[in-house]
C-alpha cells in the first residue's frame, strides 16, 4: 500500500513540475523575449501610443504573469482532484 501511495505522490509531483516548467518557460519568453530580444520587431506595432516591445517590457509581462498564475491555480485544482488531494 505504501508503494502505491509513493507512486501516486511521485506522479503528482512530476506533473506539477511539468506544469511549472511550461508556465515558467512561457513567462521567460514573454518577459525576456518580447521585452528584450524581439523588441525591435515588436516595436513596429503599437498598443495605443506605446510601442509593443516597450509595452511588453513595462506591462505586458506583468499581465502575462498574472494570467499564468490563474492558469496554474486551475491546473493544480484539477490535478488535486485527479489524485484525490485536498487541503485540510
Amino acid at each position: 500500500m505504501a508503494k502505491i501511495e509513493a507512486d501516486v505522490r511521485r506522479a503528482y509531483w512530476r506533473t506539477n513540475l511539468v506544469y511549472l516548467g511550461v508556465l515558467l518557460s512561457i513567462w521567460f519568453l514573454v518577459s525576456y523575449g518580447c521585452g528584450i530580444l524581439f523588441v525591435d520587431a515588436l516595436n513596429q506595432y503599437r498598443i495605443g501610443s506605446a510601442k509593443l516591445g516597450f509595452w511588453f517590457a513595462q506591462q505586458g509581462s506583468i499581465y502575462v504573469f498574472i494570467v499564468l498564475i490563474l492558469v496554474y491555480v486551475v491546473l493544480m485544482n484539477r490535478l488535486d482532484r485527479r489524485y484525490g488531494f485536498r487541503e485540510a
